[in-house]
């Protein structure tokens, strides 16, 4: 085992972004518009906060472009990527990608009902928002949204991430089945 005084500081970042890939995540893009440009980028810290009022709230790299124009905009929108969508999530990974509306060439969207940032149609489910509050950690700003409109897209699978590689969600029971799945199993 590696003693405290022998880790570097990049080793440690490392090793705790491979301890914290364990855990999987939904993969999303959070878009914005800014200046009447389209802007998005991929995250997997999208996170419900609040049934009443509805909030959810992403967390940015303090440096990424993305961040400094959903600040800047006072809105976003959150599309939940579907199962197939891995190359959506590599694009908008990417700094390849470019900026604006040229970085969503070839990628089907609409204008969220309130926000107007980009909605992916291909997506799973989407959550306009508005940023009630932006809260400063470390590297990163966690960005809080007020939910001002939202729908499920598809009753397909999920696409998430864990131990740096992509993998499908089941499917929703009821999507499956019909029927509601129960909360609790039953005790027989």
């Amino acid at each position: 085992m590696t003693s405290q005084a022998t880790r570097t500081p990049d080793s440690t970042s490392l090793r705790f972004r491979r301890a914290a890939g364990r855990f999987p995540t939904g993969v999303a893009v959070v878009s914005t518009l800014n200046d009447a440009q389209p802007h998005a980028m991929t995250v997997n810290s999208f996170v419900t906060v609040s049934l009443d009022p509805l909030m959810v709230l992403v967390s940015l790299g303090l440096t990424c472009r993305t961040y400094e124009r959903i600040h800047s905009s006072g809105i976003f929108a959150v599309t939940v990527l579907g199962a197939h969508q891995q190359p959506v999530a590599d694009w908008f990974a990417s700094s390849r990608r470019g900026t604006g509306a040229s970085a969503f060439t070839g990628v089907d969207w609409r204008p969220a009902p309130c926000s107007s940032a980009p909605i992916l149609e291909q997506g799973v489910s989407y959550f306009d928002c508005e940023v009630v509050d932006v809260r400063v950690a470390g590297d990163h700003a966690v960005v809080f949204g007020a939910v001002q409109a939202f729908d499920i897209l598809s009753d397909g699978p999920a696409l998430m991430f864990a131990d740096s590689r992509y993998v499908a969600c089941p499917p929703p029971a009821a999507a499956v089945t019909g029927a509601a799945t129960p909360a609790v199993p039953s005790q027989r």
